[in-house]
């Protein structure tokens, strides 16, 4: 072999070599390989303590190499169609009127739904047939029927699958809003018990007989009481599955609706004689949140049943919104009865 043709090959092979050396060492810089045996998915290397150790790469969709914007948009709206399958029905936020009844006198409004006919007048005017004693004894029971009924826990305008109109838990229930009237009269020097007994649970029907029950056991033993008030919340429905929330404003917060339900010696029912003993008190009841919180009361309900206020004569039920309503929106209603019954109950003081 002649030397020029030697020099000239020996300058191709050195070349060659040069290039595929800086191949390898370029593609090891770069710290990236292709995984043959497999997808092709890329695999890192992270040098790791002089150790080669492989590091697969979060997988990235085909034609979705960048989170583009729309993308994101793409993602919300599936995200709202997710929730929109979830929902069960809507909540409409709705005000009852008490100002359009026929009956009514002095910011008293009442639903009569009985054949009885009223003096609203001498009723409200006649004295109670109690006096509240200033004593360490109890003067007022607070308990609840229907104590696991419940309310939504989000002001959304609607509820999904996962809502449920009773809770167990007592500090999502009536009991909630009992404790909160309670707190009131107590921090008022009227001396109250509270009582949480799940008289619906884990059986609804024969609430009301369980409920009797507890609250001649009270009387037996403090027979110092004088009001029993049953905390309650309605339901109202506004077709299919759609649901009515009852709201208004009190110092521009929202509150939900509240109304007095009172029993009647009429109709069917014929054990209740002393009933107007008990509306004389919710009359007082009614005008005083009116003139306190004008909007919040919803008429006072007059019934022909007896819902266990013959057992006393200062016999109440009360129901705070309905299963619509948040339960921040219901406490609040709470804490707005429990001052004006406070009020009533101070002028009765002896």
């Amino acid at each position: 072999m002649r030397a020029g043709t030697f020099l000239r090959f020996f300058s191709i092979y050195f070349i060659v070599v040069a290039i595929i050396f800086y191949n390898v060492n370029d593609a090891f810089s770069f710290n990236f390989i292709l995984n043959e045996k497999n997808d092709k998915t890329p695999v890192f290397l992270r040098l790791d303590n002089g150790v080669l150790e492989e590091e697969k790469p979060t997988e990235i969709p085909k034609n979705e190499e960048k989170e583009t914007v729309s993308n994101l948009q793409s993602t919300e709206q599936k995200s709202e169609q997710v929730s929109a399958e979830a929902v069960k029905g809507k909540i409409e936020s709705r005000y009852i009127s008490p100002y359009t009844v026929s009956t009514h006198y002095d910011k008293i409004y009442l639903k009569n739904s009985t054949d009885l006919k009223l003096d609203i007048k001498a009723l409200f005017e006649s004295k109670l047939g109690f006096k509240i004693q200033k004593s360490d004894e109890p003067q007022v029971l607070i308990m609840h029927t229907h104590t696991t009924e419940s309310y939504v826990l989000e002001d959304k305008g609607y509820y999904t699958e996962e809502y449920t109109s009773r809770n167990t838990d007592n500090n999502k229930n009536m009991a909630a809003l009992g404790k909160i009237v309670t707190d009131i009269l107590n921090a008022e020097g009227i001396k109250t018990l509270h009582d949480v007994t799940q008289h619906d649970y884990p059986k609804y029907s024969g609430s009301y007989t369980r409920a009797a029950k507890t609250v001649n056991a009270y009387l037996k033993k403090y027979p110092s009481i004088k009001i029993v008030l049953d905390i309650h919340r309605d339901a109202i429905s506004a077709g299919g599955n759609d649901k009515v929330k009852l709201v208004t404003e009190i110092d521009g917060k929202k509150a939900a609706q509240v109304m007095l339900v009172m029993g009647s010696n009429s109709g069917s029912t014929d054990n209740h004689p002393k009933w107007q003993e008990n509306l004389k008190l919710a009359l007082k009841l009614q005008q005083t949140i009116e003139n306190d919180y004008p909007t919040l009361a919803r008429p006072l309900s007059l019934m022909p049943k007896n819902y266990n206020q013959s057992l006393t004569t200062g016999s109440l039920l009360l129901e705070i919104g309905t299963d619509a309503n948040t339960l921040d929106e219901a406490k609040y209603s709470a804490s707005l009865v429990g001052k004006s019954l406070a009020h009533i109950i101070r002028k009765q003081i002896s």
